[in-house]
């Protein structure tokens, strides 16, 4: 109420923010017409001299509203885009290490530009880091010219890359990578033997595309390297063939005969009494436990980890949902964007139990020799900002863990797409044929592109094979043929284009309506003038029918867990003022409608007597679902928090580990060092025994000379 109340008569906080930076805006706008004046090698040359202003004691906010007026003249120049005031203000914002909550298709690319070219003149270092190869790649390269003109240089780092090569990136003004990369370098960075292998020159300021994806929803990924341990394929393939003998408990705490019970809200399985007795008996069997011997005797914990993995394999873990088999390997689908993660595995065994599941090679588990989280590594840098379509549902944990104020920056143009309300069916079937119906009728009334998202690649495949039925072309983007991932995109919005896509697949690419003529004029060889006019004149026609179709139609087949998932959804449509139609199609057998709507929701629609084909649409039900995903997001929020906690303890040792070891590979000669630390530890050890200040009644002579002994290997009589 007083937050309210105070927020009326002062504005809001990201009011007061974005009033206080319009204020910088007009400084930069008035220095247009001088800068624009400078002749091509005066506008390069004042980059040499920023940096003399900034090394004779200027600072980097005195230097930022010349700064940026230069960056956009260069770039209305050298790309033929300026900068929109809305872009100077996420400029300011990224600089000022925070995050711009900036919607999609307004040019978060072009606004990163202003703060990576500031921040460059200090001469140490800028990362940009994205969420894969492709679009750190494409981002590098599309900023290349403006920068290169500007006097900076600029290197990509990625996986498999030479080492001279990946030195000479990190060298670079300005490092683009992704999050996985930047982190593993930290990582092998540590393990090197010399302090001249090291390739990251410390980590000063870092802008992080798609932020919430990466200080979200990758948070509680930890960062392994590991090498390989013992062989225990042999164990995971006998232990495969219990859980199929085995069947989960209906309810919690209520004895069925059930031999565990599912936790789906945590992903975790926990056995009953009876399921403890029948796993024992079928082990000792199988010769791995002698008769009479418990399962949970010391000895034997190795056994029940096997156990506990199996079980989860067989009923948590899914094919063509959390992972597909792609050349006789499990590979992992991301939950959060549908992709595929070649050559990560999970830990504790279960990507073993998974592979014997079904019926592959069993790959050895592996021991960790270094290990980090996002959380710690990004909480590493100087400054950290970042940029992102939607995150200002998690704004509280922004601050709270990463010390990072979101500032939602305003559209260029307003925001005119249709959201409507959810509409929800009886079961999935019935859901499925809504959505069909809905397609046909679109395509009946004009040629509007429609984008269907599903939070399954069983759900897209169930979705495209209906669609097939009913004789509709359309592309399928999931984990599956993410190689064409970005020639779909490009066209997805194209006249009566229909495109399934998994969660957020595509993120990073925009959809332009009508299409994209300039990937299709890249696809020809050797194109003319005249192709280049014929495209261009085509896609302007079929942009006027999108736009008069009403634009992208986004039907969400599911919703996901996240709020902020649904809204990144609903943001691939009405980009820059464009039309827009959104709606999501829910089912009571969707997974968050089952696990976390409540029993209220689920009654009261089984009471109505709905028909399969028939839906509900009320405000009381989409209350009840946006309550399940504040609950949902404040659980996984609470993980994240306790993940944290746990793992600040072994990152204070991890950084006075590391410092440590940089402090011997910097040193010529170890002797003094290690004649330092043998003093440190006698003094240690002799301090036990005969403390400091203490009466000679007090010492334990015969103590000390056994430390010596045991510990040190010292014979010395005292």
């Amino acid at each position: 109420m007083l937050a309210s109340l105070i927020g009326g008569i002062f504005g809001t906080k990201n009011e007061r923010e974005l009033k206080r930076m319009r204020k910088i805006v007009e400084q930069i706008n008035a220095l247009e017409p001088t800068i624009s004046a400078l002749s091509d090698a005066d506008l390069s040359a004042k980059t040499p001299e920023f940096k003399q202003r900034y090394n004779n004691g200027e600072s980097l906010d005195k230097l930022l509203p010349e700064a940026f007026a230069v960056c956009r003249e260069a770039a209305k120049r050298v790309m033929g885009m300026r900068h929109y005031d809305v872009q100077l203000i996420g400029g300011i914002t990224l600089h000022e290490g925070k995050i711009a909550e900036m919607r999609t298709g307004e040019g978060k690319t072009l606004m990163g530009t202003l703060a990576c070219y500031l921040n460059a003149l200090s001469g140490e270092g800028v990362h940009v880091i994205t969420v894969n190869d492709y679009l750190a790649q494409r981002d590098a390269e599309l900023n290349r010219p403006l920068f290169e003109f500007l006097g900076l240089s600029i290197g990509t780092i990625y996986s498999m890359q030479g080492p001279s090569e990946k030195a000479e990136a990190y060298l670079s003004d300005i490092t683009y990578g992704t999050n996985n990369e930047f982190g593993f370098d930290y990582l092998r960075d540590n393990m090197v033997f010399s302090l001249a292998e090291k390739k990251q020159r410390g980590l000063h300021y870092a802008i992080i595309d798609e932020v919430d994806s990466i200080l979200i929803d990758e948070a509680r990924t930890p960062l392994i390297i590991s090498g390989q341990s013992e062989d225990s394929s042999h164990l995971y393939a006998a232990i495969n063939t219990i859980p199929p003998r085995l069947r989960p408990q209906k309810e919690e705490k209520v004895a069925d005969g059930g031999h565990f019970w599912i936790d789906e809200k945590q992903r975790s399985v926990e056995m009953t009494e009876i399921g403890y007795e029948t796993v024992e008996q079928e082990l000792i069997q199988m010769g791995l436990l002698a008769e009479g011997e418990s399962l949970y005797s010391a000895t034997n914990l190795s056994l029940v980890h096997h156990v506990s993995a199996a079980i989860r394999a067989h009923f948590l873990f899914q094919r063509d949902v959390h992972y597909i088999i792609h050349d006789g390997e499990v590979v992992i689908v991301d939950e959060h964007t549908g992709r595929t993660m070649p050559g990560r595995r999970w830990s504790e065994g279960l990507h073993q139990a998974v592979e014997a599941k079904e019926g592959l090679e069993i790959q050895p588990e592996n021991q960790t020799l270094a290990t980090t989280t996002f959380q710690n590594y990004f909480r590493l840098y100087k400054k950290l900002s970042g940029m992102t379509g939607t995150a200002d549902t998690e704004a509280a944990e922004m601050k709270e863990i990463y010390g990072l104020d979101v500032v939602i920056i305003p559209t260029h143009r307003p925001m005119v797409r249709n959201d409507q309300n959810d509409l929800i069916y009886l079961n999935r079937n019935g859901k499925y044929e809504a959505i069909i119906q809905e397609i046909m009728n679109i395509r009946q009334q004009g040629v509007a592109p429609i984008l269907i998202g599903t939070a399954t690649i069983e759900a897209s495949e169930i979705l495209s094979s209906k669609l097939m039925q009913a004789g509709i072309h359309h592309e399928v983007l999931n984990a599956k043929q993410h190689e064409r991932e970005a020639d779909i995109i490009a066209q997805a919005g194209s006249p009566n284009a229909v495109t399934i896509a998994t969660n957020m697949a595509g993120r990073g690419t925009d959809i332009i309506l009508g299409g994209n003529w300039k990937a299709k004029l890249a696809k020809l060889e050797n194109p003319t003038a005249e192709d280049e006019a014929h495209l261009k004149a085509q896609w302007e026609q079929d942009h006027e029918d999108v736009l008069q179709s009403g634009g992208l139609h986004i039907i969400g087949s599911e919703r996901h867990e996240s709020r902020r998932i649904d809204n990144q959804l609903r943001g691939r449509a009405g980009r820059q003022g464009d039309p827009g139609v959104s709606r999501f199609y829910l089912s009571l057998e969707d997974d968050l409608m089952r696990i976390f709507a409540g029993d209220r929701v689920v009654g009261m629609m089984r009471a109505m007597g709905l028909k399969e084909d028939e839906a509900i649409e009320h405000k009381m039900v989409s209350r009840s679902i946006e309550n399940a995903q504040r609950k949902v997001e404040a659980r996984n929020f609470d993980i994240r928090k306790n993940l944290l906690k746990y793992d600040d303890v072994n990152n204070e040792q991890r950084k006075i580990i590391y410092s440590q070891r940089d402090e011997v590979l910097a040193e010529n000669t170890l002797k003094e060092y290690v004649e330092e630390m043998h003093h440190e530890v006698m003094k240690g050890v002799i301090a036990n025994f005969i403390p400091p200040e203490s009466i000679h009644d007090q010492w334990d002579v015969e103590g000390l000379e056994n430390a010596l002994h045991i510990d040190l290997g010292i014979e010395l009589p005292i």
